[in-house]
């Protein structure tokens, strides 16, 4: 999955702020079970809230970028224990605002 230029997090970050944690990482941490939904949830939605509990001995960084590379997936967000990840399904559901051309050039 390609980064995401500040305008599409800036969207996509506003589109989340609504949205309540449809998961939670606990002390299992990253398994199968919550790639497994990760997964599902992100085919179904495309935007998803993620919740840090605090039996989560993994650094909430670390935690969103391995959620995002095993999933495919892009970090729109990651704020306190919440992280916010893009993906875009075959539906299509949210339509990003269009690189600037100026973004085409730094990449």
């Amino acid at each position: 999955m390609q980064k995401l230029t500040g305008k599409q997090a800036r969207h996509l970050r506003a589109l989340g702020h609504h949205l309540n944690a449809i998961i939670m990482v606990g002390k299992e941490e990253l398994d199968e079970n919550l790639l497994r939904s990760v997964e599902e949830n992100l085919e179904a939605h495309e935007l998803i809230k993620i919740k840090i509990q605090k039996g989560c001995l993994l650094d909430r960084h670390e935690v969103a970028e391995e959620l995002a590379r095993r999933a495919g997936a892009c970090v729109a967000q990651v704020l306190g224990n919440t992280i916010l990840l893009y993906r875009a399904s075959e539906k299509k559901r949210i339509e990003l605002p269009a690189p600037s051309k100026g973004a085409a050039k730094k990449g």
